[in-house]
């Protein structure tokens, strides 16, 4: 459903909330180790959520990237709208280009409502949300080729 820049960036803001302090920053090589992303297109997706306000960028020997607000101010959906914008969510599952309530394809109105659920979702789910369900152990997540729960 999300473009690979999208969930890429998800994963960076994950892996920053979980490392999140209000003067630490992480370095772009520190994330790119950890995820396993190429670096030059991880660098422009965070360039990307630095021009929506969601991160901060600092340059120099303590340079590196920081979430701009708590990890409980940053919902999921703000993350995918800055990276693949809210269209997302009104597209054909089949991707179809004319495709809607008056003019549906086969698997419209199922897909509408799991695209609707799915959009929910992310808009009342937290950066602080998915960091507390890694923390406790409940959730995973893959760091390269190692799974952890932090």
């Amino acid at each position: 459903m999300f473009s690979t820049s999208c969930d890429y960036g998800l994963q960076a803001m994950l892996y920053l909330a979980l490392h999140y302090s209000d003067e630490e920053n992480i370095g772009l090589n520190s994330i790119v180790e950890k995820l396993d992303i190429p670096k030059h297109y991880l660098s422009k997706i965070l360039q990307v959520l630095v021009k929506h306000k969601l991160l901060v960028s600092m340059k120099g020997p303590k340079g590196g990237f920081r979430l701009n607000r708590p990890p409980s101010e940053i919902s999921l959906i703000e993350i995918v709208e800055a990276i693949d914008g809210l269209d997302i969510f009104n597209e054909c599952g089949i991707g179809f280009k004319k495709c809607d309530d008056k003019h549906p394809c086969p698997i419209h109105q199922e897909y509408k409502e799991i695209r609707n659920k799915i959009q929910t979702l992310f808009e009342n789910k937290t950066l602080e949300e998915l960091t507390k369900d890694v923390k406790s152990g409940e959730s995973i997540v893959s760091l390269g080729h190692k799974v952890t729960s932090k």
